[in-house]
């Protein structure tokens, strides 16, 4: 998108920008241009376990989705952990039949035990004990067979239920996701422009849209998996103590040694990993500004200091992922350590117990399946221990803008269609109902339209106050032009108009409504706007005049470019109006896009227009034109008018100049020349030559 000028119904994610040596100088984190270092964005430490409660608290939503979730895996991790058990089974019947073989029909399996124990072999006579074989009797294949196919019955419907439930957590997972875009959308437009005044905008981006991306992945890769681990060990733990609870008691040791493992890596792997997804989020910010300063850069020659930032920013970057991933990725072969001993000592003991007659050889294979089945799930939480660190620290980010301080109003913005609105219980859309029905304006095109400053006190910083008990009127159909050296605070009171920013002090109020008893939307649906720097997105030129108003008919359209002057420059295009707007706006000139945007403003005959250097950009032919063009626009409608070149608002009703944020002086043209005081002084300059020190 290009860098373009808002009309009507301005988003504050887009809003009228404020005039550089008006804003205040912030501190770290400040753009400064491009090639220029940008400091930390004020992210504290990670504080993995508050933002993963809060992360899941974000699935209530979808609580029955979950819990159907958790039914069937229930269902499917039963029915795997059973199936060892009637495996072991079938090795039991298989080491009957072996046994079986070994001796003579005609003996009895009391006298075989008999025989053993006369002999002294003690253990053999054990094992006999416990194996219900038959003397001269072979393997039963049959038998066997009917246990596999069992087993193998089980283990098709676990993998069925598996099925169904990662696809039901999938969907719950990614309308978990689209209601965090949405309520993070929402929130950018609850935001003020003084939040992205400190923030590097690609900072925001990649937290919009990265860190967004990042906690999606990790829950869809780990929700499923973590549940399941859960699931897999409580099930496994039954069935081990149902087979051997000495057993199940020595496989239960290598638990408090993964935990400890786990929380002793993780904890520091998850400061990296925050700072990981920072450096991400400064290295696209710094990236942004280069690009759309390309020109810049080339221009002033700085293409080595923005290489150079860019290879310290990338530095940053790798060292941090490098390490995250390092450290967070030394627990999974830790993990498998742990079970390599576990398995060992269980192999130890079972055997053992085999041997003295105490345990079947199926339990003690279905018991090492179990404690690989134990250990499997811990490895692979610890195996999605880096994922899970990963995607809680870009939860933490997100929840750092969804949690910023939004712009102040006593009535709640209308919620998006949609949007869930809420976080935890609080209202994340554009706000609920009000509670009694949103005053309009009174004015309309043809109607009222008086604007009043009322003792009005604004700074963008305290410390430094820029206008104080500001008192004005503008009536209806009148054009007030603002004008004024340089940070004398003239956009930033068309700025306080729009209720980009909040009043510190007073009122403004328009047909006698104090505007911040009104939704913003209400204020800004009775305001067109034509910036200096023109706002114009990918699209057609038609589609960008449109815009101002959508319900707009074809001959509504043509005669809002004809009155602009736009028609007589769109026939020479190839295309004419369906030429495509690129992304950088260079197949057209600045003039023809500010002509554009002023089309867009025409087409949409608010009752309040707002022209802040509209004709900056175009030729003096030209702009002699569109005077007449904004003559016949302004009529019927009150107009502030922001310029610098002083014979472009000769016409005006109502001329204002502003110093360090006060009116020095008001009064038309003519008045001020004859009064020749700080508005003669700026006229005259601007038939003077440069001043020579």
């Amino acid at each position: 998108m290009t860098d373009q000028n808002t009309t009507q119904n301005t988003d504050d994610a887009k809003g009228l920008p404020v005039k550089a040596n008006e804003r205040p100088k912030h501190g770290p984190g400040r753009q400064m241009g491009p090639g220029h270092g940008m400091g930390g964005t004020g992210e504290k430490a990670a504080n993995f376990g508050v933002s993963a409660r809060r992360l899941i608290r974000n699935l209530r939503p979808q609580r029955a989705a979950i819990i159907t979730a958790i039914v069937l895996g229930t269902l499917s991790v039963a029915l795997a952990v059973v199936g060892p058990k009637i495996l072991g089974l079938a090795t039991d019947k298989m080491l009957e039949g072996i046994i079986g073989m070994q001796f003579p029909a005609t003996a009895t399996k009391e006298q075989l035990i008999q025989g053993a124990e006369a002999q002294g072999n003690t253990e053999f006579a054990d094992l006999l004990r416990n194996l219900d074989f038959i003397p001269g009797q072979g393997i039963d294949f049959g038998a066997i067979g009917t246990i596999l196919l069992i087993v193998l019955g089980l283990y098709v419907v676990s993998f069925a239920f598996s099925y169904i439930q990662g696809w039901i957590l999938n969907g719950a997972v990614q309308r978990t996701i689209y209601d965090m875009r949405q309520r993070v959308a929402a929130k950018l437009d609850r935001l003020p422009l003084s939040y992205y005044d400190r923030q590097p905008r690609g900072e925001v981006l990649s937290r919009v849209t990265n860190d967004i991306d990042n906690v999606s992945q990790t829950l869809q890769q780990t929700l499923s998996q973590l549940l399941n681990s859960l699931l897999m060990v409580i099930g496994v733990l039954i069935m081990m103590f149902w087979i051997s609870p000495t057993l199940a008691l020595v496989a239960l040791l290598s638990i408090p040694v993964a935990m400890v493992i786990t929380a002793v890596i993780g904890k520091r792997s998850q400061k990296l990993f925050a700072q990981n997804w920072k450096s991400t989020g400064e290295l696209n910010a710094h990236i942004e500004e280069a690009f759309t300063g390309h020109a810049l850069v080339k221009v002033f020659g700085r293409q080595k200091e923005v290489e150079a930032e860019f290879a310290k920013r990338n530095e940053e970057l790798y060292k941090a992922g490098f390490g995250a991933q390092f450290i967070s990725g030394i627990i999974m072969p830790l993990m498998f350590f742990v079970g390599n001993l576990n398995y060992v000592v269980i192999a130890v003991i079972g055997g053992l117990r085999v041997a003295t007659g105490q345990m079947n050889i199926g339990d003690v294979q279905a018991f090492i399946q179990y404690s690989r089945q134990f250990t499997q799930p811990l490895t692979q939480v610890a195996s999605m221990a880096n994922l899970m660190q990963s995607g809680v620290a870009s939860a933490e980010r997100v929840f750092e803008l969804l949690d910023a301080e939004e712009m102040t109003g006593l009535v709640p913005e209308r919620a998006p269609r949609g949007t869930s609105g809420h976080d935890e219980g609080r209202s994340e859309g554009l706000g609920g109902p009000s509670s009694s029905p949103a005053r309009k304006l009174a004015g309309d095109a043809q109607g009222p339209g008086r604007i009043a400053f009322e003792h009005v006190d604004f700074s963008y910083s305290p410390d430094k106050p820029l206008i104080h008990d500001l008192s004005l009127v503008a009536e209806p159909d009148q054009t007030v032009a603002i004008v004024g050296p340089t940070g004398a605070g003239k956009t930033t009171l068309v700025n306080l108009i729009m209720r980009f920013y909040d009043l510190d002090g007073g009122r403004i109020t328009i047909d006698g409504v104090d505007i911040a008893s009104l939704p913003r939307g209400e204020v800004r649906q009775n305001i067109g706007m034509v910036l200096q720097d023109t706002w114009l997105f990918g699209g057609t030129i038609w589609d960008n005049i449109a815009y101002g108003r959508p319900d707009a008919t074809p001959d509504e359209i043509i005669e809002a470019a004809r009155a602009t002057f736009v028609d007589r420059f769109v026939h020479s295009l190839p295309d004419g109006y369906d030429t495509v707007i690129d992304e950088e706006g260079s197949n057209v000139s600045a003039g023809e896009k500010q002509l554009i945007t002023i089309a867009r403003a025409f087409l949409a005959d608010p009752a309040l227009l707002i022209l802040d250097e509209a004709t900056s950009s175009v030729d003096t032919r030209t702009e002699l034109l569109l005077q007449h063009a904004m003559a016949a626009l302004r009529t019927g409608r009150t107009s502030f008018v922001i310029a610098h070149r002083l014979s472009t608002i000769r016409d005006a009703d109502l001329i204002l100049v502003m110093e360090d944020g006060s009116i020095v002086e008001k009064g038309n043209h003519e008045e001020l020349i004859a009064a020749e005081g700080a508005y003669y002084d700026l006229y005259q300059s601007q038939f003077a030559a440069a001043i020579e020190e």
